[in-house]
């Protein structure tokens, strides 16, 4: 029997005249006598699945055909057929490829998992917004079921219900990064923080708008999934909602919020916030306060990392996912690469975890970001270089601060309009205390620091403290 509910009568936005099957355009809905849905079985819980199984055509796509032709294209599309020529289908598994409870606050099972109807095969509209029945039988705003935002381990809602657990522990280890960071909750709300911080914030702030449950009610919903992936699908792998392999801060995924404070505001002595971005770059002017006296006054100083070697650019480093085996080769995880850490620390079974504590050698830490990439023959070489870096920068940054402890104190004044050369020395001081400026530019660093050194020392008549050498040394063979 077909649904009273086929016929929907609406003030439309505009009338289009079509000749064939009258549907949305850029979701400006226009609604004719047809044929939507067939009635659910009682056992699905109101959930509707599919129009058309063979041509994947949803029935929130009868309408929503923007984000229909979206997640057509997604790997959420093929979700069934991906499990069954997985070589590994079980009746376990179906859960997380039909649509169903999980996903979305619906907690009495339906879909799929009552029915075994192939409608509610593959992760579908339904999965993260719930049941549609109710709202296509009546379309408005009070019934339009949406989507949360946040995520968390052990939730029962969000995409934390299925990309979890061994083989996809993505909440797992997004919860122990910085992004899921409950510590840093404050900043979430914070005005002038909250849009890096917060998940509501940044949205707005990418001029993302779309709607959740959590939109508008204050909620400290942190950088979840959903904000950096788009969950109907987009243009760019992986769903993300900007690409991350385009050498520019303000189109770069990553970049568009690992870019603030690169360079001094004059009216603040706070130093470098989040300068990952412009550093890896290496755009003169453009990090760190550049001296007078730099021998590089155009272009850009820029390491293999920032350069189209490194196609993934800040993700070819900080997201990477492996197979962690036992001695016996036996599958123990699947590390995501969602603890955002290089060359995490690994425990005794070579499970990376959010520990930073450990030694930076390859028998504690995982450097295949590091090889993989083709960027380092081994991982005792990557370690090597690190270490010289590290070292070097680090030598120059103690002989600067050394510098500036001597030089009056009438010159870090913020409040006389000027800013001084040991003001601008002591921002980059701030920028080589960033322990990832060994790695995202050394290059880069090296030559503000040693530029510093010099005009701090003539500026104000000071002598060297230490023998370290003023040379830009971390290019040349000896300490490649």
């Amino acid at each position: 029997m077909k649904s009273v509910s086929s016929r929907v009568t609406c003030l439309a936005l505009s009338v289009v005249a079509l000749s064939s099957v009258t549907a949305c355009v850029d979701e400006k809905i226009v609604y004719r006598d047809r044929e939507l849905f067939e009635d659910p079985p009682t056992a699905a819980a109101e959930f509707l699945g599919y129009t058309d199984h063979d041509t994947k055509l949803t029935v929130c796509g009868n309408c929503h055909i923007e984000k229909q032709g979206l997640w057509e294209e997604t790997l959420h599309a093929s979700a069934w057929k991906g499990l069954q020529d997985s070589g590994h289908a079980q009746e376990s598994c179906e859960g997380c490829h039909t649509v169903n409870q999980l996903g979305n606050f619906t907690t009495a099972e339906g879909g799929y998992v009552t029915t075994a109807d192939a409608r509610y095969e593959d992760v579908q509209c339904e999965s993260c917004h719930g049941p549609g029945l109710t709202h296509v039988s009546n379309p408005n705003d009070a019934t339009r079921p949406l989507a949360p935002l946040d995520v968390g381990v052990g939730a029962t809602t969000g995409c934390g219900e299925c990309h979890s657990q061994a083989h996809h522990p993505f909440v797992e280890d997004w919860v122990q990064s910085r992004h899921g960071d409950a510590g840093h909750v404050d900043y979430r709300t914070r005005e002038g923080c909250s849009t890096c911080h917060g998940g509501e914030g940044a949205l707005l702030a990418w001029g993302i708008n779309t709607e959740y449950i959590e939109k508008g009610q204050g909620a400290n919903v942190g950088i979840t999934c959903a904000v950096c992936h788009d969950p109907h699908g987009g243009p760019n792998a992986h769903q993300l909602r900007f690409p991350i392999d385009v050498p520019d801060i303000n189109e770069n995924l990553c970049m568009k919020c690992h870019q603030r404070r690169a360079i001094p505001d004059e009216g603040s002595s706070r130093g470098p916030h989040s300068p990952q971005g412009p550093l890896l770059l290496g755009e003169i002017g453009s990090v760190g306060w550049t001296p007078p006296n730099l021998e590089y006054q155009a272009g850009s100083i820029r390491g293999t990392h920032g350069s189209s070697a490194n196609e993934r650019l800040c993700a070819g480093c900080h997201v990477n996912s492996f197979n962690v085996t036992d001695s016996g080769g036996n599958f123990l995880v699947t590390a995501t690469g969602h603890l955002f850490k290089p060359i995490p620390c690994l425990d005794a079974n070579g499970v990376p975890t959010a520990d930073d504590s450990c030694p930076k050698t390859p028998e504690a830490r995982y450097f295949g970001a590091c090889t993989q990439s083709g960027c380092h023959g081994s991982a005792e070489a990557a370690a090597s270089v690190l270490l010289i870096a590290q070292t070097r920068i680090e030598d120059l940054a103690a002989e600067l601060s050394g510098l500036l402890a001597l030089v009056p104190s009438s010159e870090f004044s913020t409040t006389d309009g000027v800013y001084t050369v040991a003001e601008g020395a002591k921002f980059n001081v701030g920028l080589a205390g960033f322990e990832s400026s060994a790695v995202h530019n050394p290059f880069m660093t090296e030559a503000l620091l040693t530029a510093s050194i010099k005009i701090v020392k003539s500026e104000y008549g000071l002598a060297a403290l230490s023998g370290v050498s003023l040379e830009n040394l971390i290019g040349t063979p000896a300490l490649r």
